[in-house]
Parts: C-alpha cells; structure tokens; sequence
C-alpha cells in the first residue's frame, strides 16, 4: 500500500487512540501520519498466499503470522502495516497491545507500481531501525520475483533473490516453500510469467 504525500502531524498517543477509531488505515512516522491506499486484486491474492504458507509452516509453534490489519511498531515514534509480519517474540503474545505487533522477525510486503521505490528504498530504511527485524521480504506483483534482505553480523542486510522454480528460503522462521505458492491464481502480465 502506498502512504499519502501530505501527512498529519500528531503525538503518538494521539495517532494509537485516532487509528483504533479510524476506517483507513494510517502510518506513523516520527510525528507524522500518513494515510494508506488501497492495493490491486493480484496484491490482495499474493499477500493471502504468502500469509497462508506462512501460516502453515508455523501453526503449532511459538510464531504468529499477522495480515495487513495489524501494524509494527519499529521503534517508540515509527508505526508501519506491512501486507505480511511475523512475530515470534514471547512478549507480543503477553502485551496487552492487541492491534501491534513491537518485536517483528519478519515482515513482507507485495511490491506494486504505486509503492516499490518507496518500499525498497525510505521503507526498508524504516525497517532497518527495527532491533528484533530478521528478515525484510518484498514480493514483485508483475513477475514471479521474491527478494530477501536478511540481518548478518553487524547490522548488515545481504540480498537473497529467488526466482521462477526456485523455493522461498526464510532463514529466521525455518520456512523453505515454492515461490510459486505465492503466486497461485495469480495472472502476470504477459511475459512475466518466468524470471
């Protein structure tokens, strides 16, 4: 989803009460609040995908997948809604917070036209601040495409692509699973359909 370009500004308190009442969504970034678009119908589908592999890999354990209705919180001024998070970390599960996730390992989001250069570039940045975030994942709407920034030894993000026929590799979750699972009942635009 991609952020308005006239944000509000407000306190974070002001945005958490403003955002449980609200019928849109809004991100909160160091003051300011910007309002989400909505997505296309192939973004909606892959973003289902991805949260149902997800979420069968890892029914029974101590991780919880989460859609685009729950935010992240990044640091204690940065609130995002990713199209997919996934949150391992004791502490989310006993908060009382039932609307925010505050110790993400994953997050995923569905790239489209409207939102990649933002979601590769001040996104992932915004991401980046995050202390618990092991894995930044961006899905391509337009070719079978997913790339993997994972979190190495000093705070360095290294690029893992994956491509047509190959699986999906989240080392943080232990999930292994076809990247082609991720684009069922999808059409591609013409061409698109290999890497």
């Amino acid at each position: 989803m991609a952020a308005s370009a006239n944000p509000t500004v407000m306190s974070v308190e002001e945005y958490l009460e403003s955002e449980r009442h609200s019928t849109i969504k809004h991100e909160y970034v160091d003051g300011h609040v910007y309002a989400m678009a909505g997505g296309t119908r192939a973004h909606g589908v892959i973003a289902v995908n991805v949260t149902i592999a997800l979420g069968n890999h890892l029914r029974g354990g101590p991780c919880r997948v989460y859609n685009s209705d729950v935010k992240v919180q990044l640091t204690e001024t940065r609130y995002v809604y990713p199209d997919v998070s996934v949150g391992c970390d004791e502490r989310d599960r006993l908060n009382d917070d039932e609307d925010v996730v505050r110790y993400p390992t994953v997050v995923v989001e569905v790239l489209s036209s409207s939102t990649e250069a933002y979601d590769r570039g001040a996104k992932f940045a915004l991401y980046r601040s995050s202390e618990t975030l092991r894995e930044y994942v961006l899905v391509s709407t337009d070719r079978l495409a997913v790339e993997c920034y994972r979190r190495g030894a000093n705070d360095l993000w290294t690029l893992y692509p994956f491509g047509a026929g190959d699986e999906v590799v989240l080392e943080s979750i232990g999930f292994k699973g076809p990247l082609a699972a991720f684009y069922e009942d999808v059409a591609l635009p013409e061409g698109r359909e290999h890497v």
